[in-house]
């Protein structure tokens, strides 16, 4: 109930105990107001109490208290990864070094910076060094030749890009994901024996993505434990850490061996009918911008299926009608492989 509704219940109250109604002004009325007032506050405080009880309605930190009973974790955000590429106008007599942290930006002011030292060496016009998003996050994801600006230019190097698309970079867990892998923990307990132990054991590590559990593959008291990054194919580094994690926890007598899934390339070839009013070349650039960013590690397990290839490119503004030629069926995936980025070729329909 509002203020508004209590107080006039509270003043029909009076006047019934009292046989006097209290005047717009009385100090009964002002006392009156003001204890319905709170009285309201603490019933949105109750209501409020109430949703945060349960994993179903909880937010924010109730709900990181919530997963932590579980024996969850909230999963913090990632930095995109990628290489830049660093050009010098003509060829050099000597060395040109480009040092690593080197900063560059994309049209966004998106900051990339160099994870490593590179040399250009003498008679090269250019060299590639792995680089990384500045701050963690999806905003970290940009497509080819989009990050082009040098904030401070090493001595010989007159231009920069990134001849691939940068990847891999996720915000921190929302709520709704975490509440997701909270209930599920409910419909299917984990008891340290079964396949959902390790399923939500593995998806509570950062820079796992998915995963698909594969018991008894190498026979009786084995458990193979497949993994995918958010950019696709994880680290070896990924794939060591969660090892390390299991020989930790695993049961007694069971061999847990954690794994990559076996990359599937998947080429694409599309051709677009660009809608009146748009320009082509804006259409085909973000329509192979949203075929590559969609080859991520949620894709696991998953089949390439041909009619979410055309409804995801039907999904871009400008577009008003696309001939798929590639692939030219559903690509069938299993359990331990995952389907990755082949050559994306998209093109205007004549």
């Amino acid at each position: 109930m509002t203020t508004e509704e209590i107080y006039s219940r509270m003043r029909a109250d009076y006047a019934a105990r009292s046989g006097m109604e209290p005047a717009d002004s009385s100090d009964v009325a002002v006392r009156l107001y003001a204890a319905a007032a709170q009285i309201e506050a603490l019933s949105v405080q109750a209501d409020w109490v109430n949703r945060q009880c349960f994993p179903q309605t909880a937010e924010g930190t109730c709900l990181d208290c919530h997963a932590a009973m579980r024996g969850l974790t909230r999963k913090s955000a990632s930095c995109a990864q990628g290489t830049l590429r660093f050009f010098v106008e003509e060829a050099q007599d000597t060395d040109v070094t480009v040092d690593a942290g080197t900063v560059c930006m994309n049209s966004g002011l998106v900051r990339f910076e160099t994870t490593e030292a590179v040399t250009l060496t003498a008679g090269s016009l250019y060299a590639d060094v792995p680089a990384r998003a500045a701050q963690a996050g999806s905003a970290g994801n940009t497509g080819a030749n989009t990050v082009t600006v040098l904030t401070a230019a090493p001595v010989g190097v007159a231009r920069c890009t990134n001849p691939t698309a940068f990847t891999g970079g996720t915000d921190e867990e929302d709520d709704e994901a975490l509440r997701a892998r909270i209930l599920a923990t409910y419909r299917r307990l984990p008891n340290g024996a079964n396949a959902a132990y390790y399923e939500t054991e593995t998806l509570s590590i950062d820079g796992v993505a998915a995963v698909q559990v594969l018991p008894k593959e190498r026979g009786v008291g084995t458990v193979d434990v497949i993994i995918a990054a958010p950019a696709g194919l994880p680290s070896a580094s990924l794939v060591s850490r969660v090892q390390d994690y299991f020989d930790q926890r695993r049961e007694i007598a069971v061999d847990v061996a954690v794994a990559a899934p076996t990359g599937v390339s998947v080429p694409v070839t599309a051709a677009v009918t660009v809608a009146d009013g748009y320009r082509a070349a804006d259409v085909l650039s973000a329509v192979r911008d949203i075929i590559e960013s969609w080859f991520t590690g949620e894709l696991l397990g998953r089949d390439v299926l041909r009619a979410e290839l055309i409804s995801l490119i039907f999904a871009v503004d400008g577009v008003s009608n696309v001939s798929l030629t590639k692939p030219s069926a559903d690509v069938a995936i299993d359990r331990d492989e995952l389907a990755v980025k082949g050559t994306v070729t998209v093109t205007e329909a004549s």
